[in-house]
């Protein structure tokens, strides 16, 4: 099958030869400036009008003269050249880890309570480096990123995620994020200096989606503790879960990561006996693209959040091997 169109190709050299006669107003000087021979400058020129299918150069006496075509076409040689100077700058600045884009897949409850602070950080440090969020879940989210659609995936440690040996990915631990129990403010056991999880065998639970980490990981921990949950209310959304535990509707297990979502209700919060869940977080790229500078300074930066974040919330960082303490 034959091309609907003859490609329209142009050597940038050769541009900016044109461009040099047009400032050098002669073959002998251009030549002089470019560092070659006059022979040399007019078969390039030649070339170029070869290229662009049309006559650049006219005979005007002894020299030559740029044509209408030349002058049409040297106003997009410039813009061609200052896009390649923007180019040449970005590809510098990316080395440094100073531009580029990146997306990034992640969990609803990282979006809201880790993402924030990393994506603010990165716009102030790095202002060249666009990225963009994709809220998604294991298995899918690392589909998406084998498949080159996200470039970092922020995920938690559960069946359907890939194990710490998965040759696939460089994976950095950011956080164990500890899952509060939240009850309504009249709940019989509100006022307990400890609750033990078992103890809530009976009552109605809001629980997110089981395909979902969160929901996966609230029914593991429920199980843990001997009894599955009679679950009245299956929401993924955290502030209309906390709105529906407010209203009596249910006891749940709520990431401290979205804490600011329920911390202004009447609830009733009271510490687990011994001590609360959790769940690992965890940031992986692709292996071998660990060492892209730009996926590195947002990784890092994703690290700094959470590190941050773990101060202020009471959330555990990573431990001195990696992993959660």
């Amino acid at each position: 099958m034959e091309p609907l169109s003859v490609p329209f190709t142009l050597d940038p050299r050769r541009l900016a030869v044109l461009r040099e006669l047009r400032r050098r107003g002669s073959l002998a000087r251009t030549a002089e400036a470019l560092h070659l021979t006059p022979s040399a400058v007019s078969q390039q020129l030649a070339a170029l009008a070869r290229e662009a299918g049309a006559p650049l150069t006219e005979r005007d006496g002894r020299g030559v003269r740029l044509t209408g075509q030349a002058r049409v076409l040297l106003a997009h040689a410039d813009l061609i050249a200052a896009q390649l100077e923007r180019a040449r700058a970005d590809l510098a600045a990316y080395g440094r880890g100073g531009r580029g884009a990146v997306t990034i897949g992640c969990f609803s409850s990282g979006i809201l309570g880790l993402l924030p602070g990393a994506l603010r950080a990165l716009g102030e440090s790095l202002p060249g480096v666009r990225v963009d969020v994709v809220e998604a879940e294991p298995p899918d989210v690392f589909t998406a990123l084998d498949a080159g659609q996200v470039d970092l995936v922020v995920a938690v440690d559960f069946a359907a995620a890939p194990p710490h040996t998965d040759t696939r990915y460089d994976r950095v631990d950011l956080l164990t994020d500890v899952l509060d129990l939240v009850l309504p403010a009249g709940h019989p056991l509100a006022g307990r200096d400890r609750v033990a999880l078992r103890e809530l065998a009976r009552d109605a639970w809001i629980v997110g989606s089981a395909a979902g980490c969160c929901g996966a990981v609230a029914r593991s921990v429920c199980a843990a503790a001997g009894f599955t949950p009679d679950v009245r209310h299956a929401v993924d959304d955290w502030a209309a879960l906390a709105a529906l535990v407010e209203a009596g509707q249910g006891v749940a297990l709520v990431p401290r990561l979205v804490r600011e979502v329920y911390a202004h209700r009447r609830l009733a919060l009271p510490p687990l006996a011994g001590g609360p869940p959790s769940r690992n977080v965890f940031a992986a790229v692709r292996a071998g693209a660990e060492g892209d500078p730009v996926l590195t300074a947002v990784r890092d930066q994703l690290v700094r959040t959470a590190d941050a974040l773990g101060t202020r919330a009471g959330v555990p960082g990573p431990g001195p091997n990696g992993g959660p303490d």
